[in-house]
């Protein structure tokens, strides 16, 4: 028999069988109060104290008059109180919309417009950044900031967000919370157009974190590095929510230093951490960070960029307990949405892995038909983890859930045993002299010279060939080498019309908030590199 819904009108009944992402630290409250949740350069909170001062933001926020779905903009770093936050808007059914700090100023105000923010807070290191922006956005009623005293700028006043924590009340909040009712407002990285906000829901974050604690064997009370920012999926979802649903510890670091963050996860014995290629190299080659004790991590993920087989190996050899896997997703489908198992992290290193539970993987055509083992199409996602929507963008909505499916731009193929051969994103695939190449294959073969750091490949316009395969490569610190002797060595190791016609060595990448390179800026910067 179907019971009657009654939370739209009986918050009490909502309270039984709901699905809230605030309620995991209400549990974890219950079986760890005297756990430290967290840790941020020496200040530290227990589960007790995380959530009443959660319980108490959350009151002072319904209490400014904050309606149910309202976003709550949010300018930081990662710090405990862009947390209490995430868990305070969780609690009073707000949504937590944190700001890419990668964006530029003018994609910022956008982001906070777009989105409809009546209250901003800013953490007291970027309040620079932060008081220029009421002047862009008239709607902003509410401004606080971290610091410890009242504000004054532009005309502006900022009050002590501490201060609006201490006046809520420290009992349980109950608000009515729908399952698919959104928490969290991600804007992605903006390419040729602006940041697209996608929306995900309380219970797309909740199944989330239950796939990630199965797939990563994360343990209660295990320590977690979080040096990758928290605006970001991978850290919000992959990292802090699974460690609070486990009564773990989260380990925070303001972006990535590499003694820092060797320090920490020795200091703290760290289960996992996830990092960037670039980050591992960095820790690997650092005289410092490199003699750290690493033997309490049993979980060490990479991301963004395939590695080569010697450089995974310098990495088991520094981490000896853990295993090394490559994990994947998009901020579409709340991550990680395939990781490498174990089993396979040799035997597949080059592959993204299988498919995470809860998530559904298949490859499909341009017409909607699911494709055999081995033959590649785009990757296709079903779960309960998606995302509700990109915010006021409906045609981009219906269009990435076209045929049933949510599409994710990325090209590539299953195997028997369900491990993802990923071959490239659709609009990275350089066609040249008639020939359809991946970026990511020439990029292998590149990062597999011993004195390639990183490689970013891509296709720009030539004459004869249409468009010409070009790559950038990052050296490894104190090496040398020439653009001839790159050029032969993918010679030796690809088919002829995969051979980049020039090899550029550069300094840096441009990259995102969270590392990602931005190939669409390295076009922009060469368009003109084969003309006469």
């Amino acid at each position: 028999m179907a019971r009657q819904p009654q939370h739209e009108t009986d918050p009490t009944m909502n309270m039984i069988d709901r699905v809230c992402t605030g309620d995991i630290l209400t549990r974890a409250a219950d079986l760890y109060p005297d756990n430290v949740a967290m840790v941020d350069d020496g200040r530290t909170l227990t589960y007790r104290e995380f959530e009443d001062q959660s319980n108490r933001l959350a009151h002072s926020l319904l209490g400014l008059g904050l309606r149910a779905g309202e976003p709550v903009g949010i300018l930081a770093r990662n710090c405990l109180e862009l947390m209490v936050s995430y868990m305070a808007c969780a609690k009073a059914n707000l949504v937590f919309a944190p700001v890419n700090l990668g964006l530029k100023p003018h994609e910022i105000a956008y982001c906070l417009k777009d989105c409809g923010a009546r209250i901003l807070i800013v953490e007291d290191a970027l309040i620079e950044a932060g008081q220029a922006l009421p002047e862009q956005l008239p709607d902003l009623e509410f401004l606080y900031w971290t610091g410890a005293s009242t504000h004054s700028a532009a005309g502006h006043t900022w009050l002590p967000l501490q201060q609006l924590i201490d006046s809520g009340d420290s009992t349980p909040v109950e608000v009515a919370v729908g399952d698919r009712d959104p928490v969290q407002l991600l804007y992605t990285s903006g390419t040729t157009a602006n940041p697209k906000g996608v929306v995900t829901s309380h219970l797309a974050v909740t199944m989330a974190a239950m796939a990630n604690i199965i797939a990563n064997q994360l343990p209660p009370e295990a320590s977690m590095l979080c040096q990758l920012p928290l605006f970001h999926c991978t850290a919000v979802n992959c990292l802090a929510v699974p460690t609070w649903m486990m009564g773990g510890k989260l380990v925070l670091a303001k972006g990535f230093d590499a003694r820092e963050c060797a320090r920490l996860m020795e200091e703290h014995k760290v289960y996992m951490w996830v990092g960037l290629p670039m980050m591992y190299n960095e820790i690997l080659t650092d005289p410092e960070a490199s003699q750290r004790d690493f033997s309490s991590v049993r979980r060490a993920l990479y991301a963004m960029a395939p590695m080569a087989e010697s450089k995974l190996q310098a990495i088991h050899d520094a981490f000896p307990n853990a295993d090394v896997v490559l994990g994947s997703g998009q901020t579409e489908f709340t991550p990680a949405t395939c990781l490498i198992r174990p089993e396979h992290q040799w035997s597949k290193a080059g592959s993204w892995g299988t498919a995470t539970p809860m998530t559904r993987v298949a490859i499909m055509d341009d017409q909607g038909r699911l494709l055999p083992p081995g033959e590649a199409g785009e990757i296709v996602y079903r779960g309960p983890q998606v995302m509700t929507e990109y915010l006021n963008q409906p045609d981009k909505t219906e269009e990435s859930f076209k045929y049933g499916w949510f599409h994710s731009g990325d090209i590539a193929s299953i195997d028997e045993d369900g491990a993802i051969w990923f071959t490239d994103r659709k609009k990275d695939v350089i066609k040249t002299g008639g020939e359809n190449v991946a970026s990511l294959e020439v990029e292998r073969c590149l990062i597999g010279h011993p004195k390639v750091a990183e490689a970013a490949v891509i296709g720009l316009p030539h004459e004869r060939w249409g468009e010409a395969i070009t790559a950038n490569v990052i050296l490894m610190p104190d090496e040398e080498v020439t653009e001839d002797e790159l050029i032969e060595y993918c010679r030796e190791h690809l088919a002829g019309f995969k051979v980049p016609k020039a090899i550029v060595v550069v300094e840096e990448f441009p990259r995102t908030g969270t590392g990602k390179i931005q190939k669409h800026m390295i076009r922009k910067d060469m368009e003109g590199y084969f003309s006469d």
